[in-house]
């Protein structure tokens, strides 16, 4: 029986390492942290409150077949649909305007021609866009990125948007939301919930295919796990041990191991040898190529790992506030936004609070946390009930461009009550002195505690263009010119956010090898 170990157990290693375990494969995932689900995870904090490591709103993963192929229903996975999905207000008045966006296009453009009237017409225009391109996506993503699939997909009708899609790959999402989006409130908005994540600028080529996250909403809708984030990778743990996959946590890899042109296995940092058939890398593919292949690369991967060796290495590029609290958040242009639009409850989606496009561009050069920042406003409980902690909600802040090193360290940073501040400043008495505690997580605990190195989340952004070329192959392939060893995770293709895409193509991948074998 052919041996695996997937390194790192994200929703992307457990999604791979699961197909695998099912297709009869023995498979062990090492995962360095106390318990699996990474970035997706949830976790005990705060005296007795589960927060989400991340944000807790998933789409493309709801886009995929991982769900219904893994049978995590039966492992507990169960979804609440967020309906509005999604608040946009502006930092610079508190009088200011607002946007919402409801799974019902008709109803989001009948809110539009009341807040924005004049963009209802692009409003509509972008749709009929976008939404062929949202579809091609996530057909292109479903599968390993090869010529073959793509020319098979331009043989077919609904490939009529494969033009745009490659267009729109390689333009800024400023630049492709312009064409339909006059106002820049709106722009800034669809920046902040989409590409801004991925640590780029609005201007930022290649970023333009970050321009379909408001017609993906629409398409697919946004949805929540029952018990956090985390409750995902919790299922996809539960298949991959019924299936007869084994995870061992505690366990840190050091190197990758080579006999001749093969993988033999990875050494962990205690000294043990964990020998194997085969290796799939979730994590940070720098850390896998540079760190754990050299300093001297085996036969064959020398032009990898000194392509990699090349690259600079990034700074992270954001921060999370959780907090306890008794008092919800409720931002006066949300609370006239609802008198205007009709009743909705304003407390269900993530709320933006972002600056001027201007401002954003500014942040992104200065290398400091804006003076007003791109934040990321969400009250998870109040969807979720089973979030609560006994008579109070949970808030989770976001807070985007939060460079890795700020003078004197993040440690005795007055930064994070400043957000706190900001946000009471923003939703009037009383909210402050609800606050029951608090805690922050900064790219210096990003990197200590998920070895982010400098606190840097990687994400594949060569687009569906570099797939199909098969541009850093080990990125759009998954395989490495290292027999055996291959990479998976939010740095390959289709890249970050919780996807598992990246995972279910790279379990192809490997079964197709192991077939040839």
């Amino acid at each position: 029986m052919t041996t695996v170990v997937v390194v790192g157990g994200g929703h992307n290693g457990l999604v791979c390492a699961a197909y695998l375990a099912r297709a009869g494969l023995d498979v062990t995932v090492l995962e360095a942290g106390p318990d699996t689900g990474g970035c997706a995870a949830t976790v005990d904090a705060l005296d007795g409150a589960r927060v989400n490591i991340c944000n807790c709103d998933h789409t493309m993963v709801r886009t995929t077949t991982i769900a219904d192929e893994l049978d995590l229903a039966a492992h507990g996975l169960r979804y609440l649909d967020v309906d509005p999905q999604a608040l946009h207000v502006s930092w610079d008045d508190a009088a200011g305007p607002a946007f919402v966006q409801f799974r019902d296009t008709e109803r989001t453009l009948d809110a539009l021609a009341v807040t924005h009237p004049t963009q209802v017409a692009g409003y509509r225009r972008y749709l009929a866009d976008a939404t062929p391109v949202a579809r091609l996506l996530v057909e292109l993503t479903s599968t390993p990125p090869t010529p073959g699939r793509v020319l098979r997909k331009l043989a077919d009708r609904k490939a009529l948007a494969l033009p745009r899609l490659l267009d729109w790959s390689r333009r800024s999402v400023a630049d492709v939301l312009g064409r339909y989006l006059t106002d820049e409130f709106l722009v800034a908005g669809a920046f902040t919930t989409g590409p801004a994540v991925w640590g780029v600028a609005p201007s930022t080529p290649g970023t333009g295919l970050g321009a379909t996250g408001i017609a993906m909403r629409h398409l697919v809708g946004i949805g929540r796990p029952v018990g956090g984030s985390g409750a995902l990778p919790t299922a996809l743990r539960g298949a991959l041990e019924s299936a007869g996959g084994v995870v061992r946590t505690g366990a840190r890899v050091a190197r990758v191991l080579v006999e001749g042109p093969a993988v033999r296995g990875v050494l962990l940092d205690t000294g043990e040898e964990v020998r194997a058939d085969v290796v799939v890398s979730s994590v940070d593919p720098r850390t896998t190529v540079v760190d754990w292949l050299g300093p001297h690369p085996p036969s064959g991967a020398e032009a990898m790992v000194a392509r990699w060796t090349g690259r600079p290495q990034p700074d992270g590029y954001e921060s999370k506030l959780d907090a306890v609290m008794g008092t919800l958040p409720v931002l006066p242009q949300v609370a006239r936004l609802q008198d205007r639009v009709g009743p909705f409850d304003g407390h269900v989606p993530t709320t933006t609070l972002a600056p001027s496009l201007t401002s954003i561009e500014a942040a992104h050069g200065a290398g400091t946390v804006a003076a007003r920042p791109m934040a990321l406003v969400n009250t998870p409980s109040v969807l979720d009930p089973t979030m609560r902690v006994g008579a109070d909600h949970l808030l989770s802040l976001e807070v985007l461009w939060t460079p890795y090193a700020v003078p004197g360290g993040w440690a005795s940073s007055a930064e994070p009550q400043r957000w706190l501040d900001l946000l009471a400043a923003q939703v009037g008495p009383g909210f402050a002195a609800g606050i029951r505690r608090w805690r922050v997580v900064t790219p210096e605990d990003y990197e200590r505690d998920l070895g982010m190195p400098r606190g840097w989340a990687p994400s594949f952004s060569g687009g569906p263009l570099a797939a199909l070329v098969g541009r850093d192959r080990e990125l759009t392939r998954y395989a490495t010119p290292v027999r055996g060893l291959y990479l998976t995770g939010a740095g390959t293709f289709p890249g970050a956010g919780v996807w598992g895409a990246s995972g279910r193509n790279a379990a192809a991948v490997v079964l197709a090898g192991v077939q040839r074998a």
